[in-house]
């Protein structure tokens, strides 16, 4: 918060206990902060006299139950999870130096925490988004040998991250074909990717159709311009250099080419593995089975997109029930 949006000062600073201010003197000319984090000090110290005035306790009697309350306050009249720890953190701090002054015999702050922030939902496209972005091919009489190479790639990238809900590790990862050294191959025959997952886990995961025709139409075009022995790169996605390409340039490729199919919202990796494991839980139910496919080690990992599940249904309940729309 700007300090000049700050909360008024119940009294002014000069009137405030004196291990305050000089609490306040510590943090401005020995700690040798910042200014706007001295404001930002300052704000949180002005906060906790408040409350300490208004219960009639004295700073130094203030115990884990008065900060319990003060803190369920904060929390009822909307102030955030992140806002609230923040503050915490300050009178914390005012209340360690305390202790090294000999002022108290124990931090009331220190066993307190914050109420714990909702957890943000996954970004997932809807389905028609996250089909128009798969099958976005760039037209063909407008490009060139260069350009129908990248296009190839790039199609097959976004098509195997739906189709099977790769992490990006694991889509970069990937070999044209299996070796001892390979993190991870396809078997193209079987409609299969084989990936080396987090904590060294493999795992096997489906490809759809669309996926494996994309594939079969990157590799008949992966070696074209490429040097005999840069053509013997493992890697299944490659740059025009022959190199792997990283998970910064796939970020980058799916940034642009969500954008040049007329996607409003720009496309990352992980979203399509979101998308991926949404929808198949919207047309399935069965968590346990994305569980598996994802490569959580937790269902707990997987619940969240129970939430964007239930959120779908919402959707479809406000559109069709007629109790649920407004005169």
């Amino acid at each position: 918060m700007d300090p000049a949006g700050a909360e008024t000062v119940v009294a002014s600073q000069a009137e405030w206990p004196e291990t305050a201010r000089r609490y306040l003197d510590h943090v401005r000319h020995e700690k040798r902060l910042a200014e706007r984090t001295q404001a930002l000090y300052t704000e949180d110290l002005n906060k906790l006299v408040r409350h300490a005035a208004e219960a009639g306790v004295a700073l130094e009697d203030v115990q884990p139950a008065h900060i319990r309350r003060w803190v369920a306050q904060m929390h009822a009249g909307g102030r955030s999870a992140r806002g609230i720890a923040l503050i915490l953190s300050g009178w914390r701090g005012y209340y360690t130096w305390l202790g090294r002054q000999g002022r108290i015999a124990s931090n009331p702050v220190q066993d307190v925490r914050a109420p714990k922030a909702a957890k943000p939902l996954p970004k997932a496209l809807s389905v028609d988004d996250a089909v128009q972005l798969a099958g976005h091919r760039a037209s063909a009489g407008t490009v060139d040998a260069a350009q129908a190479w990248l296009d190839a790639r790039d199609a097959a990238i976004v098509e195997l991250l739906y189709s099977s809900g790769l992490r990006v590790s694991e889509l970069t990862g990937l070999d044209v074909r299996a070796s001892g050294a390979a993190k991870g191959w396809l078997d193209l025959s079987a409609a299969e990717a084989h990936v080396l997952g987090k904590g060294s886990k493999r795992r096997s995961v489906p490809m759809g159709a669309q996926a494996v025709q994309a594939l079969h139409a990157w590799l008949a075009l992966r070696d074209q311009g490429l040097t005999p022995a840069t053509a013997e790169q493992a890697a299944l996605f490659i740059g025009r250099n022959g190199t792997r390409l990283t998970p910064q340039a796939v970020w980058q490729r799916l940034r642009q080419r969500s954008g040049q199919a007329g996607l409003a919202t720009p496309v990352h990796p992980h979203m399509l593995r979101h998308s991926f494991a949404s929808h198949v839980l919207q047309s399935s139910g069965d968590l346990r089975a994305v569980q598996e496919l994802l490569g959580h080690a937790n269902i707990s990992t997987t619940q969240v997109y129970t939430r964007l599940d239930y959120q779908h249904l919402a959707r479809a309940y406000d559109a069709a029930h007629p109790r649920a729309k407004k005169k």
